[in-house]
């Protein structure tokens, strides 16, 4: 199976409380991005990759992906869906057809597992809508009022945790997001453009350990998986 891969990179990650964009960090020698990004270069479906970065990005010109042949440059927008955006409007212009496969993966989501991604890819190759990578809630959720009182308990067992990557036709996911952001829409990820188009994506359960990484920790467990790893091998 073929596809295209975008990546949204344009965020600076203000959570991290770094002076460098989370996706740049480095852990044991490489950079979040290129954690991120792995499991879709190794993948023999991959057409292209492309990249949607801050106009005033001094990192990506010294990482290798940007000497990549398989990865494209764009430039992204103020917020991830503007990016995303801004990249799906340059698959046609490297042979995309309405019908192909996208998949959009966070730049600073480094643990993807090739099975995840793999069943996602099997799962979703002849569905009508497209879907994403998610998990089912584990743990009991709380309805707060402003002053971060408990209102209600809400029941946990229709609800998901939305992952990454989450994986859609061109063209309906471009027309989705364009007609979103142009009513004003509130945007959080690929999959609720296509909600607002009145489209249900399906589910796919991904390991929970797909994270993303947003907070200083994150880093530290990002190692200590890296550092797993290593030992099994």
């Amino acid at each position: 199976m073929r596809f295209w891969l975008v990546v949204p990179a344009a965020g600076i990650g203000s959570r991290m409380a770094s002076t460098v964009p989370k996706q740049y960090l480095q852990v044991a020698g490489k950079t979040i991005l290129e954690y991120s990004m792995q499991p879709f270069l190794q993948h023999a479906g991959l057409r292209k990759a492309v990249v949607a970065i801050s106009r005033d990005d001094g990192y990506w010109p010294h990482l290798p992906l940007a000497t990549d042949e398989r990865v494209v440059q764009v430039a992204g927008g103020r917020e991830r869906a503007d990016s995303v955006l801004s990249a799906l409007l340059a698959l046609p212009g490297l042979g995309a057809v309405a019908d192909d496969w996208v998949l959009v993966h966070d730049a600073a989501r480094p643990w993807l597992q090739e099975t995840d991604l793999q069943r996602l890819l099997t799962t979703l190759e002849h569905d009508a809508v497209g879907g994403l990578l998610a998990c089912p809630v584990r743990d009991t959720l709380k309805q707060a009022d402003q002053q971060q009182r408990c209102q209600a308990t809400v029941p946990r067992n229709l609800i998901w945790h939305a992952l990454t990557p989450q994986m859609f036709r061109v063209g309906h996911l471009s027309t989705a997001l364009l007609q979103a952001l142009q009513a004003g829409a509130v945007i959080t990820d690929e999959s609720s453009a296509m909600e607002w188009a009145g489209l249900a994506p399906r589910l796919v359960t991904g390991r929970s350990d797909n994270f993303k990484v947003t907070y200083p920790e994150d880093l530290q467990l990002l190692a200590a998986l890296l550092a797993a790893a290593g030992n099994a091998n």
